[in-house]
């Protein structure tokens, strides 16, 4: 491990008045939930996203989805949070970091200890129904659909219920992306951990904050385009570098 470049970076960042992270399906997959896009994952190497996962594609067939989507979402909810989403909750706890911005909808974040989470791809604890747009929380559907193959569906019209994460061809949260963007609008610091910053526009996020003259620190296996412009660049695994990171920025000498 880069021992000096994490006491470089937990320099930025105990100098920051307002650290946000910005995370990715990177800092899940220790969690061993697969990355959509990687060619390692299979997630896209069998059918055409903008077939199964559009929303021009679920209201034609909506049960080619939840096919589709069962494996996954059992990984999801068999996951549990690892050290890498334990180290934003403590840092967050330690008042070091502001808020998380993730692009996943797994909701590990928030069961690790995570308070300010804005979920700009939405998550899947409610379930929305795609005619009379009723919100409903998930869990009161996940038994039937994932232990007997019932399809979901609104218990007030009767029409398919989509799960509440952003599809192809659908609008961001507009809440919860006008929330991110207001936290990265002000802060000092950007961590990015697990992005390869591929899919917009959560990842034009980090141009803003550098044109701001704000500062990044970027945690991923995979380059990224800011990574010439950022303060500091781990290539490495986010569960042994943001811990690390964590325990160094929230260490007290008494």
């Amino acid at each position: 491990m880069d021992t000096q470049g994490i006491r470089d970076a937990a320099r930025l960042l105990r100098e920051s008045r307002s650290t946000v992270a910005l995370t990715g399906a990177g800092i899940s997959t220790p969690s061993g939930i697969p990355d959509f896009r990687s060619p390692r994952s299979g997630l896209w190497a069998m059918v055409d996203p903008m077939d199964v996962a559009s929303l021009d594609g679920f209201r034609a067939r909506p049960r080619a989805f939840y096919d589709w989507f069962k494996p996954l979402a059992r990984k999801m909810f068999d996951a549990r949070p690892n050290p890498a989403h334990l180290a934003l909750a403590q840092m967050e706890s330690a008042g070091r970091l502001a808020a998380v911005i993730t692009q996943n909808i797994d909701m590990l974040h928030t069961r690790a200890g995570s308070k300010t989470v804005y979920e700009v791809h939405g998550h899947m604890g409610e379930a929305v129904c795609i005619h009379c747009r009723h919100t409903f929380p998930s869990d009161a559907f996940l038994d039937g659909w994932l232990n007997r193959d019932e399809l979901p569906l609104c218990p007030d019209c009767g029409s398919p219920l989509k799960p509440g994460i952003t599809f192809f061809g659908e609008a961001l949260p507009a809440l919860a992306f006008a929330q991110a963007s207001t936290a990265a609008a002000q802060c000092e610091v950007m961590i990015i951990a697990g992005s390869s910053l591929e899919v917009t526009p959560a990842a034009d996020l980090p141009a803003h904050v550098l044109r701001r003259g704000a500062k990044l620190i970027v945690v991923n296996r995979e380059p990224t385009y800011v990574d010439r412009h950022a303060a500091a660049v781990f290539r490495a695994d986010v569960a042994e570098i943001l811990p690390a990171l964590a325990d160094e920025v929230t260490h007290v000498v008494v």
